[in-house]
């Protein structure tokens, strides 16, 4: 009689294992009528049930507990037609045309526009960066306090800003006085700026 009990016992308790997957409602709601069960044999219907095991904690509590969603980004808009930049980019320059893009969703805000970049020794290096800081009237303390309107830094020391346009630079990007202002507008800090050579 004993043995028979502890099989029952095991059996419930298989039934609750296997619920754990779920909410944990399932193992302690009651057969629907006309559901088949399982017979330990008689039990008295005033009888107390029989106190199992304690729990100290049932699958979905751990799973819940410790379980982080993580949501995968969609994946960056193409980038527009004539754009050499690959998707997800805020800003495109290419370095081999002299010409620079500003983006917004996956369209072309303003660009092409003519730019000049860094000469020889102080070239403008290829990449994917993100815009750090944002100075509208920054002056250049390495080079006797140059002025550098709307600068847009998005590679330590490198930035877009407004400057000569016939010219190279020390790696910036010069910009004329009206894409400068429309970058430094549409550029935020952690915006993605591609420099393609």
């Amino acid at each position: 009689m004993r043995v028979s009990t502890l099989f029952a016992a095991l059996a419930v308790a298989g039934v609750a294992l296997l619920s754990a997957c779920g909410s944990g409602e399932e193992a302690s709601k009651p057969p629907l009528p006309g559901t088949p069960t399982q017979s330990t044999g008689p039990t008295p219907p005033s009888a107390p049930a029989k106190p199992g095991p304690t729990k100290i904690g049932t699958l979905p509590d751990v799973v819940e507990a410790n379980a982080t969603i993580v949501k995968k980004p969609p994946p960056p808009p193409p980038p527009p037609a004539g754009v050499p930049c690959g998707g997800g980019a805020d800003a495109c320059i290419d370095l081999s045309a002299n010409q620079a893009w500003l983006l917004a969703g996956g369209k072309v805000a303003v660009g092409p526009v003519p730019i000049t970049h860094g000469r020889p020794g102080w070239e403008t290096p290829p990449g994917t960066f993100n815009v750090g800081w944002k100075d509208i009237d920054h002056l250049s303390r390495e080079f006797d306090n140059a002025p550098m309107p709307y600068s847009v830094f998005f590679n330590g020391g490198i930035a877009f800003h407004e400057g000569s346009l016939s010219d190279l630079s020390h790696g910036c990007i010069h910009l004329s006085n009206s894409a400068a202002q429309s970058f430094y507008d549409g550029l935020a800090v952690g915006d993605v700026v591609q420099v393609v050579s």
